[in-house]
């Protein structure tokens, strides 16, 4: 049963002193024995999860639901990111000590990654927010976990390596978290990521090699900006730019509706939208915003989970040369929703951007949300962002088992981060305590909930064959 959200506690947490609010901390072990979080939460009466996924493609586009599943059944570990919904309602069913943050709610080790600040800084931070919502912190990083032992498995890493990573993660939040409490709350804001930190936020030592693709990966970031888009995205055709088509992935709004009439009808209401999304920014960056004019639009299906979500390529230009690209993605209730309670803001959108500009160290500066009507008719809400902004990511298929601990110790770090920005860090801090109980008990609980992945992606595969499912693979 879904229970209300409550307010984030930093707001009461504030009122009390910092010896007390460590007091609260460790009293909470005693109702919620740090050991107990190797509970999977998994057994009689759980909910089938290909029903809950089905479930969620009921508001989804129907034709592009097949690209979702053949995207998940690539691998366990595809299944997993696509799979937040069923693990929140697992974890729902597991204990938690009380105390509450800004939760991503899909916190898996491919939602982390590099991107620019405003400063034009490469940064590392989480960079999917789809799910987040105020919840329990034990959820992000219990989902943090079983990702790196799921992607440790599709590695074939031994058992001892797998549970070393695991375990290196979850003691970099727990340690952060720590060392966030003794923070004044300025120093915690502040706090953040950038190239140069990155290597000192792990107890690994990198090799040559490590260090020469943490540099390529920079520099490839680097270069996924606007004009790297253009090249990508768009063709010139007699001076005007326009999205190529490459179905079903990108689909130019121009072959979506049959009449002219109709694409200009499509076409005002995308003028209307950006008009309308303009207000969520500061007055400064409407100014910017200003200076661009809408040339063409697009459909583009990404990621795995969120593959059915309206997802619209916006191409602007300035001066009719320089382009901006913007992403304006559907956002839909947080799968979180159903088992801590509704979210505070009316617009899905809202909630996505006011939790992103929460738990980032720095944001999009284009970021901001909008109600519109759909190509169905309907309204639907969603969040805009610039496309690509030197965003960069790790690879996983190619990892080594040092380079995926040091990666995971530096989600850890990140993800403690982002929880002290909301939540009483004070008072997670002395809950977590300056041992290896909690750490030891996630990893049991990541090794246990990889077994339950893999029964799932199986099950997936199984409907798949029986014509349950319909899944298009490859795309």
């Amino acid at each position: 049963m879904a229970q209300q959200t409550t307010a984030l506690p930093e707001r009461a947490a504030v009122r009390l002193t910092r010896a007390q609010r460590a007091a609260r901390g460790r009293a909470a072990r005693t109702a919620v024995p740090r050991a107990s979080h190797a509970e999977l939460g998994v057994g009689p009466g759980r909910a089938d999860p290909l029903a809950l996924l089905e479930g969620q493609g009921l508001t989804r586009v129907p034709e592009l639901l097949p690209i979702r599943y053949g995207r998940m059944a690539s691998s366990a570990f595809a299944y997993f990111r696509g799979a937040a919904l069923p693990m929140a309602a697992d974890l729902a069913r597991t204990p938690r000590s009380g105390y509450v943050v800004q939760a991503c709610g899909d916190a898996h080790l491919a939602n982390f990654g590099l991107f620019a600040s405003p400063e034009r800084n490469l940064v590392f931070s989480i960079n999917d927010f789809d799910e987040t919502l105020p919840g329990p912190w034990e959820w992000d990083v219990k989902r943090l976990a079983a990702s790196l032992e799921v992607a440790a498995r599709s590695r074939n890493y031994p058992a001892g390596d797998r549970r070393r990573i695991v375990r290196a993660t979850v003691c970099s939040y727990r340690r952060a978290m720590r060392a966030f409490a003794a923070m004044d709350a300025l120093e915690v804001w502040y706090a953040h990521v950038d190239m140069r930190r990155l290597a000192a936020l792990t107890t690994v030592r990198l090799t040559a090699r490590q260090r020469k693709e943490m540099a390529r990966t920079a520099s490839k970031a680097r270069t996924k900006d606007n004009l790297g888009a253009l090249g990508r995205f768009a063709t010139v055709d007699e001076g005007r730019p326009h999205l190529n088509a490459e179905p079903p992935v990108i689909v130019p709004v121009r072959d979506l509706v049959g009449s002219a009439a109709e694409q200009e009808t499509i076409e005002q209401r995308l003028r209307t939208l950006l008009d309308s999304y303009a207000e969520s920014l500061p007055s400064e960056r409407r100014v910017l915003l200003d200076r661009y004019r809408l040339v063409d639009m697009a459909r583009k299906v990404v990621g795995v989970g969120s593959v059915g979500t309206r997802s619209w390529m916006l191409l602007l230009l300035e001066d009719g040369r320089n382009p901006l690209f913007l992403q304006a993605k559907e956002a839909q209730p947080s799968v979180l929703e159903a088992f801590v309670g509704a979210s505070e803001f009316d617009n899905c959108g809202q909630r996505v951007v006011v939790g992103q500009r929460l738990m980032q160290a720095v944001s999009d500066i284009f970021l901001g949300w909008v109600r519109a009507i759909g190509l169905d008719g309907l309204p639907h809400d969603y969040y805009v962002r610039q496309l690509r902004d030197w965003k960069g990511s790790a690879d996983v298929e190619t990892m080594v088992p040092d380079g995926m601990q040091a990666y995971g110790e530096v989600c850890g770090w990140t993800l403690a981060r982002a929880h002290a920005r909301s939540g009483d860090r004070v008072a997670i801090g002395a809950y977590l305590g300056g041992g290896t109980s909690f750490d030891e008990a996630i990893c049991d609980f990541a090794e246990a909930y990889a077994d339950v992945n893999e029964r799932d992606h199986q099950a997936l595969l199984d409907a798949i064959r029986s014509g349950r499912i319909v899944a298009e693979t490859g795309v």
